[in-house]
């Protein structure tokens, strides 16, 4: 049985422009000192790297495993830019903000943008002796989540074909690479749930490289069984992002929050430990699927700061970590292999 690897931290809630969070070398030195083993880099943030030069060469991907204090770099995430590889015209404006002033306007070309990015991640990823890049996957059919008015026949399954079509070139020279997309099933996303990660798999004609970021937090704030999901899906679970929310629901809004702020709604991160994720049966049940890669926290909360969730979480994840036995507990009980005693036992002579 394999070991969920840990505690690691996804930096890109922490850069800022001033030290410690505004180069990896200061980052990495901050967050070891607290107990962190390995680091999960957003690859579109240029304090941290050079993502189109970490494509192009190995010796440079070695440079920057040196500027880490020692930590592993688990991942690569491409999040941002995966979104933009599908983006409905409603949001066009808004997504604009996650591509360069160049291709601003013109959805096609920062679609383009998009695409060659991820590229490079998947190139840096195999330079840097990763395997998986978690991501988003975008999003065409969001803005009609709700069946109001109805939507016409066969509207969602063109919806999933033109996003599997976008994505199939990508995931083609992914797997030239050795290299997993781990998706992460964010509202906002087509693919949100279990249920919409089957159509984009089925889409994609079963795809070896699509696989799944696996966040509980997304899963509360949807009412889903985000432990039974792992028992579901656990083969396709390739990445895990630590994160914990609560849902408490009142008498003026449910899950789709009224429109407020993140204090506001009955559906919040929180920072880990003070939400309702039932983080012993994740780590249980992740391990018993098998799953062998890094838990990593992603800190989102709306009361606590920072500072404080990034100290909290390292010896959180790691008191949530699963020493893997080395022998049955009941091996004391047992016997030794005779297959002429066991057929006697089942009274075959």
């Amino acid at each position: 049985m394999p070991q969920i690897q840990g505690p690691a931290i996804f930096l890109a809630q922490f850069m800022g422009d001033t030290a410690p969070y505004n180069t990896l070398p200061n980052i990495t030195e901050w967050v070891s000192s607290l107990g962190y083993k390995g680091v999960q880099v957003p690859s579109w943030d240029g304090r941290l790297l050079d993502i189109k030069k970490a494509s192009e060469s190995k010796t440079y991907c070695d440079d920057i495993k040196g500027q880490t204090n020692g930590l592993v770099i688990t991942e690569l995430a491409s999040h941002l830019q995966g979104q933009l590889v599908a983006a409905h015209p409603a949001y066009d404006e808004m997504f604009d903000a996650f591509a360069p002033a160049a291709v601003h306007g013109n959805p096609k070309e920062r679609a383009k943008w998009a695409v060659q990015q991820l590229k490079y991640v998947i190139k840096a990823s195999k330079n840097m002796g990763l395997t998986v890049t978690p991501s988003f996957t975008g999003a065409l059919l969001w803005p009609y989540i709700y069946p109001w008015p109805q939507r016409p026949a066969g509207f969602v399954e063109e919806g999933f074909k033109e996003l599997a079509k976008r994505w199939i070139p990508i995931l083609n020279y992914a797997d030239a690479n050795g290299i997993d997309f781990a998706y992460e099933l964010h509202p906002g996303e087509d693919v949100f749930d279990g249920s919409t990660f089957e159509m984009f798999l089925e889409a994609t004609g079963n795809h070896p490289r699509v696989n799944i970021n696996y966040d509980p937090s997304h899963f509360v704030l949807q009412c889903l069984d985000y432990v039974g999901f792992i028992d579901a899906y656990g083969p396709r679970i390739k990445a895990f992002h630590v994160k914990d929310a609560e849902y408490r629901p009142s008498a003026k809004s449910g899950v789709y929050g009224g429109y407020q702020g993140w204090t506001g709604r009955p559906g919040r991160f929180r920072s880990l430990g003070d939400g309702q994720v039932d983080f012993k049966q994740v780590f249980s049940r992740l391990t018993a699927a098998g799953y062998k890669s890094w838990a990593v926290l992603e800190w989102e909360c709306c009361f606590k700061d920072s500072v404080q969730g990034a100290a909290e979480g390292a010896p959180f994840i790691a008191s949530h970590l699963i020493d893997v036995p080395t022998k049955a507990f009941d091996d004391f009980a047992g016997a030794a292999t005779d297959a002429k005693r066991n057929r006697r036992i089942l009274g075959l002579g």
